[in-house]
């Protein structure tokens, strides 16, 4: 039961488009038995790898959203990461077939059947994947708290991805490629056959394993520095200061440190307060300021240490952290 719960905190994004996936995979892996053709195949093994990769993902974000033991105090949210590198593991797998699979046909090219069969389905796996894309679009103006921004919805997502979940990024990333990948087989499919040059069949799949290879790159970099521990974005560290400076009795902020882990934040601070305080007084301020940082859904523990004032000033946004601590 307790497993069943934990699961319905899993990420939606990479849920649904694991879901999306797997029946494209069974529809197109059909379609590749039956044409011959390796554009269609390519896309078969793309969405197969997506379908994979977003299910493991999916169980990961669920396990990153287990509370914190006395073993592991901090939490679980780099878990998110792990799952996500493994994924980068198949998708780099994936590739490398589809790219043998390309070479292959252009060394030794040959017709593909059934074309109204593979278009009707390329046709379809664009709306599906393009479909998930939005949502996925969405989520990302969701978490980054920029969906009130109005403009273009695409845009504000290239915008904003970098402050998107671990599990969103590896699936708004992947569905890029999917559907590009659906588009290059569809193009390739229609040229290869109405032109009766074969080859250009294996030029599609190679292309698509290519595009593979690049977001398995990105993606494993990004999670790579997530698995490490990375410092938060600067719009969250700005976020945080500013609910910090709100406060009349904060004079100044002597440090400021975000970690973050999976879609967790983790707040570290020492703040300058107003000359003249009694300890008891500061203690209160500390612990109100505490409570607003926490307000923030993102953030899931702040460590505040207070300090009287040395009337010089030391925040700022711009400044690197080990300037401040000089």
């Amino acid at each position: 039961m307790a497993f069943f719960k934990l699961l319905k905190k899993g990420n939606k994004s990479s849920g649904i488009a694991a879901i999306g996936n797997t029946l494209l995979a069974i529809i197109k892996g059909i379609a590749a038995a039956v044409s011959g053709s390796g554009a269609m195949f390519a896309t078969a093994i793309h969405s197969a790898a997506d379908a994979t990769n977003q299910g493991f993902v999916y169980f990961g974000s669920a396990l990153a959203e287990k509370e914190p033991t006395k073993r592991f105090p901090t939490g679980f949210g780099r878990v998110v990461n792990l799952f996500v590198l493994i994924a980068v593991t198949i998708i780099t797998i994936m590739a490398y077939e589809t790219i043998l699979k390309g070479w292959k046909l252009i060394q030794e090219p040959h017709p593909s059947s059934n074309i109204w069969l593979n278009v009707g389905i390329l046709a379809i796996a664009i709306l599906v994947d393009g479909y998930i894309l939005i949502k996925v679009m969405k989520e990302i103006g969701k978490e980054s708290r920029s969906e009130s921004n109005g403009g273009n919805i695409f845009i504000n997502a290239f915008k904003n991805v970098s402050l998107a979940a671990p599990p969103t990024r590896l699936v708004f990333y992947e569905d890029i490629v999917a559907t590009a990948g659906s588009a290059i087989a569809l193009i390739f499919v229609v040229l290869s056959y109405f032109t009766g040059l074969y080859f250009l069949d294996g030029l599609g799949t190679l292309i698509i394993g290519i595009l593979l290879i690049g977001i398995a790159l990105k993606i494993g970099y990004e999670n790579t520095l997530g698995l490490i521990g990375v410092a938060a974005p600067k719009i969250v560290e700005e976020r945080v200061a500013k609910v910090i400076l709100n406060d009349d009795n904060v004079v100044d902020i002597n440090k400021l440190r975000i970690l973050q882990e999976g879609r967790d934040y983790h707040v570290e601070s020492y703040i300058e307060l107003r000359k003249g305080m009694t300890l008891a007084e500061a203690d209160d301020i500390k612990y109100q300021i505490q409570e607003k940082v926490l307000q923030d859904e993102s953030i899931v523990d702040a460590t505040i240490g207070i300090l009287e004032t040395d009337e010089q000033k030391d925040w700022s946004p711009d400044k690197k952290e080990s300037d401040r601590s000089e």
